[in-house]
């Protein structure tokens, strides 16, 4: 009898294909039966998969149909597959099935041994995917000339007269996007290094990934800014380091007021050119105090450069590796927030004895960066467009935070202040005294609005209440929907002041 139809059979079933040996003495017919019923008894081919048809099956591996038809017959026979009338044929259900996937789990005593990063990872939040919402960080404006520049550049690698590698390349990156990173390190931050120093990466949190994979070992200290990027935080502590918040003070990092006595740790993480979140840079006699003291310390300095391109020429002051005489400083750099978060494209300049053990990291983990990407890129610097497209990036985000500001002012000057700051794609909006930005935060979610809490990004110091506004990415319209929706939550919602007058004073007071 003709078995019925599943009413829902497994769509990617139809893609199944396998290997036919032709150089073997076992048919082909033969070969592709027992294919079918291994891959059937192993649950490869799942109940309720549908099989390719006869025709195209035949087509994909070169055998004359009726073949094919022979063999789904005699599977038909042995009740491996069912046909049904008009949809080709699929895998029935089994008699010796588990009646629900709960039935299949293997017995409770059974172990299920995992690694200890393995909790540490469960543990973590994964971004929110989708379109983004009004203020969510992470976002860069994409306009239409720079698409314009990057779909000639990419036709270009295409058609063969650019770079572009097409077999497996350089784990390290191509030398002529590293020497034009080099050449561009050198003029717009300071950073002396040699194309050989630089080790092309998936973005900063994947420098960081690989930089903590090389430099500590499980248990090793590690010390943090505080507050801090909080990918970063997450990166160092699964890779199980006793982690150290460090606070930062008006002038960013200090090491005079590090902790004292513990233990010396592996690693520093630093933002010296725009501290994260709270903006300030790192004066020059700090950088130096910090250097000197990792010297002497023999402490690893992991320099975030993040956003230092849209700070004005004449007011950035160099990178901390320039000023490095050591060869302590690890300097991470992104091209994916500056140009579009799915470019995924980054690096790393490395002291020299670092450079072979990165590089085989990265070779390890995911091998290389796209070989199209890297041409494109690569011309993209050479030919002047990138050093253009960052001076207009830098002006139109300049625009945007004054936008940004003047609407606050105006619709929120009570509830939230905001003070210009030099450079970025994100402003820091203080609220009142006593107010939590936690629950503030959570109330503008559930308004479509994503704002991050200071509080979310602290380790252990305590400070006054602020959100963290994204407004690049954003559209203005899209901004000033979204503060007026802002206005009525901060107006109208309860709940909202948490803090008591005691831990307003232990928070230290006003703001930065």
């Amino acid at each position: 009898m003709q078995a019925a139809r599943p009413s829902v059979p497994a769509a990617g079933a139809a893609l199944w294909t396998t290997r036919i040996d032709r150089k073997s003495p076992v048919p082909l017919g033969r070969q592709l039966a027992a294919a079918l019923r291994r891959d059937i008894a192993a649950g490869a081919l799942a109940a309720g998969a549908r099989l390719p048809s006869t025709r195209a099956l035949a087509t994909e591996l070169g055998l004359a149909r009726s073949t094919v038809v022979g063999v789904f017959e005699q599977l038909t026979a042995e009740g491996y597959i069912a046909a049904a009338q008009g949809s080709g044929h699929f895998v029935p259900p089994r008699e010796d099935a588990p009646a629900s996937a709960a039935a299949a789990r293997p017995a409770s005593d059974t172990p299920r041994l995992l690694a200890r990063q393995a909790s540490l990872l469960r543990a973590h939040v994964l971004p929110r995917r989708g379109r983004p919402r009004p203020f969510e960080l992470g976002f860069a404006e994409v306009d239409g000339r720079f698409m314009t520049t990057w779909k000639r550049l990419a036709s270009r690698a295409l058609s063969g007269r650019s770079r572009l590698e097409w077999s497996y390349g350089d784990p390290q990156g191509e030398p002529p996007l590293r020497a034009a990173i080099a050449e561009y390190l050198a003029a717009a931050r300071g950073v002396r290094c040699r194309p050989e120093q630089i080790v092309l990466t998936g973005g900063t949190q994947q420098g960081l990934s690989l930089t903590a994979r090389i430099l500590l070992d499980p248990g090793s200290t590690a010390w943090v800014e505080d507050p801090c990027y909080r990918a970063a935080y997450d990166i160092i502590r699964t890779a199980e380091a006793e982690i150290v918040p460090v606070p930062v003070d008006a002038d960013g990092l200090d090491i005079a007021g590090a902790p004292a006595g513990g233990t010396t740790p592996r690693l520093l993480y630093t933002t010296p050119s725009r501290q994260y979140p709270l903006g300030m840079a790192m004066p020059l006699p700090r950088r130096h105090d910090l250097l000197d003291w990792a010297a002497h310390e023999g402490v690893w300095v992991v320099e975030d450069d993040y956003e230092s391109e849209f700070q004005r020429p004449a007011a950035a002051l160099p990178a901390l590796q320039g000023l490095d005489r050591a060869g302590r400083v690890i300097y991470l750099g992104t091209f994916s927030k500056l140009l579009f978060p799915s470019l995924r494209l980054g690096y790393a300049v490395l002291p020299e004895d670092l450079v072979a053990p990165f590089t085989a990291a990265r070779h390890l983990t995911d091998r290389q960066s796209s070989g199209l990407v890297q041409a494109i890129m690569t011309d993209f610097i050479l030919e002047g467009h990138f050093a253009r497209h960052l001076k207009r990036m830098r002006a139109h985000y300049a625009e945007r935070q004054e936008f940004l500001r003047e609407l606050i002012g105006r619709r929120l000057g009570g509830l939230l202040e905001t003070r210009p700051a030099e450079s970025g794609m994100y402003l820091v909006a203080w609220l009142p005294r006593g107010w939590d930005d936690r629950a503030v935060a959570t109330h503008l979610a559930a308004a479509g609005i994503t704002a991050t809490p200071l509080s979310g990004l602290s380790l252990a110091a305590r400070r006054p209440a602020a959100l963290v506004l994204g407004y690049a990415g954003h559209e203005e319209a899209a901004m000033q929907r979204a503060v007026e929706r802002m206005t009525y939550v901060l107006e109208n919602e309860t709940g909202l002041v948490m803090m008591t007058e005691g831990e307003l004073a232990s928070a230290g007071g006003a703001a930065w």
